[in-house]
């Protein structure tokens, strides 16, 4: 059979053509090499094996977490032949791959975010306490997402609650949980916190929470934002950048709402302690006035004992200066006008006479 003539322009439109249908997408784990950004616009890098490599091509926007030469990823691409007959990769995500590094992405990207100050405390705003509405970004068939629930109702109740459903790892999880950020920060009106909650998983399930993207978007946020993610020991980015982060989903609704026990607890404490007070108070009051008053009497008693005191000194007195008692020792009144011819009254303490005067001497 003889074959058919084409030209190169058509065995390469017919060779990508073969690639998109046989291999749309391939997922393919590599160690990275020759990593380069052309222009802060594209991404060049290789993967190779021990045996082989392949050209990797990509938009700087779509790299979503930083990589550098040595590190193990795994890249969702499309295969394809340039116009100029060189095989490639058209890389759409890339994410990296073992535990090395995906810890070694983690410290490159907290560097470059920390040096930016998107996890410096003083642009961390306080958590509303309780809130009266909570945004939550979850797996609703996830248990950390049961468990937040369980956990919110049991302490508080009556918490007006928006459940955005997403997934919380894989490829498309960062996506998704971005857009349910902008839902909620574009509402008329908006929740008071967003909550965005995940169980524990591995690092690689966890590695969601590392990307770019979505630490922008949570630091970005109008909405204070409280991150519940993985168990105690887990560290996200997305922890990092929060206003607040919780160790579990469950503390995560501990530190939302206080427990209702606990709280009619304090209350029936703070009212004991405003009622000893009062009765304190009362008793304060209570002992002045007594002191008062006491003080008072003392003062009035005193008071009279000095009119008494002045009382007797001034009975005495006109006791002592009273003419009756004068006459009774024998001495005797003299009233008229002391001149010869005169009729003056002489009192004694017996008699009233009356005589004329019939000389006057020294």
């Amino acid at each position: 059979m003889e074959n058919q003539l084409i030209s190169v322009s058509d065995f390469i439109a017919l060779a990508n053509q073969t690639f998109e249908y046989a291999y749309p997408t391939v997922a393919i784990e590599g160690e990275v090499s020759s990593f380069k950004i052309n222009s802060g616009k594209y991404v060049f890098f290789d993967i190779k094996d021990n045996e082989s490599s392949l050209g990797c091509f990509m938009s700087v926007w779509q790299l979503r977490v930083p990589i550098e030469d040595g590190m193990k990823v795994i890249v969702i691409a499309s295969p394809k032949l340039t116009k100029w007959g060189k095989f490639s990769l058209t890389v759409q995500t890339v994410k990296p791959s073992g535990e090395g590094s995906l810890k070694k992405s983690f410290e490159i990207l907290k560097d470059k975010l920390a040096k930016e100050g998107l996890f410096d405390e003083d642009r961390k705003r306080p958590i509303p306490y309780p809130p009266q509405s909570i945004g939550v970004i979850s797996s609703t068939q996830a248990a950390g997402y049961a468990d937040f629930i369980k956990i919110l109702n049991e302490r508080w109740g009556g918490v007006s609650v928006e459940t955005a459903n997403v997934q919380v790892q894989g490829d498309v999880a960062a996506d998704q949980i971005i857009s349910a950020l902008k839902y909620f920060n574009g509402l008329s009106q908006m929740p008071e916190v967003i909550a965005i909650v995940r169980g524990g998983g591995s690092a690689d399930d966890l590695s969601v929470f590392n990307d770019e993207l979505l630490v922008r978007e949570i630091a970005a946020s109008r909405i204070p934002v409280l991150v519940g993610v993985g168990h105690e020991i887990d560290e996200s980015l997305a922890d990092l950048v929060a206003d607040r982060s919780a160790s579990t989903p469950s503390n995560a609704a501990q530190i939302l709402v206080p427990d209702r026990i606990d709280a009619a607890k304090n209350l029936q404490y703070k009212f004991e302690q405003l009622t000893n007070i009062f009765i304190s108070k009362i008793e304060l009051l209570e002992s002045s006035h007594q002191d008062l008053l006491l003080s008072s009497l003392r003062r009035i008693e005193n008071g009279f004992e000095n009119i008494e005191s002045k009382y007797n000194g001034t009975r005495a007195l006109l006791t002592v200066l009273n003419p009756r008692n004068i006459l009774e020792r024998g001495y005797a009144i003299l009233r008229g006008k002391l001149a010869e011819d005169e009729i003056i009254e002489i009192e004694t303490n017996q008699f009233k006479i009356k005589a004329e005067i019939k000389e006057i001497y020294e």
